[in-house]
């Protein structure tokens, strides 16, 4: 990672001065690649950490979803700009608490997504978020801990009913999953939370193999009484 990190800093200069850097949100110029304007990082809002305790699984959110994550996630997602999942990984990570010295890392769990999905879209961005976030020492990634079983339709639009029905049974955990997460500390990680529906299957699947505590991390929260943008 240091040989990539450092090749990466050496060709910057020439990818800049072909693909000038632009804000990914509103397309402003900017000083670096995959870095927000201050326009846009204004409008941003982000979480009170206090308001985690108010959850009966910790939720860590970089931000909630309103215009500007809106189309950070759309660009990172849907318009295939992964280089985005550090930005948003770095965004989370600042949420995150601190890993416990003496104690195993955190193990960084994606929500998974069935496989004709990941063949379409060609990448998890749950996933490259995970791997990010490992690279910011927030944990160990564990990709393939979770598995998508059952193909689910887009559930943009549903209500909480729907998209429970849904998800029953659709996702389990991965081979070896139990031995690997049974007794540590565990982080879901996705890029939207949305109704929760996801993350409540997701977190099922892990409680079944006892883990010692489970949180979630997203870069963006929706709030129903906010009024957003639906993802």
């Amino acid at each position: 990672m240091a040989v990539v990190a450092q090749l990466a800093r050496h060709f910057a200069p020439v990818v800049d001065s072909i693909y000038p850097p632009r804000c990914p949100s509103c397309g402003a110029a900017v000083a670096a690649q995959a870095g927000l304007c201050s326009d846009c990082w204004s409008t941003l809002e982000v979480p009170e950490l206090a308001e985690v305790a108010g959850h009966a699984v910790p939720v860590y959110a970089a931000t909630y979803y309103n215009e500007t994550s809106r189309k950070l996630v759309l660009a990172y997602k849907h318009g295939g700009r992964i280089a985005l999942s550090g930005l948003l990984a770095r965004l989370i990570a600042a949420r995150l608490p601190e890993p416990v010295a003496g104690r195993a890392p955190p193990l960084l769990v994606p929500v998974p997504l069935h496989r004709w999905r990941l063949w379409s879209r060609g990448f998890n961005q749950a996933a490259l978020l995970a791997r990010a976030l490992e690279r910011n020492d927030k944990g160990e990634a564990a990709v393939a801990a979770l598995v998508r079983f059952r193909r689910t339709p887009n559930l943009g639009g549903l209500g909480r009913e729907a998209r429970e029905r849904m998800l029953t049974g659709a996702i389990r955990l991965g081979p070896g999953a139990v031995a690997r997460i049974r007794g540590r500390d565990v982080v879901l990680v996705d890029d939207v939370l949305t109704s929760g529906a996801t993350s409540r299957a997701c977190l099922a699947a892990i409680s079944a193999a006892a883990p010692s505590s489970i949180a979630v991390a997203c870069f963006a929260r929706v709030e129903e009484d906010r009024k957003r943008p639906h993802p």
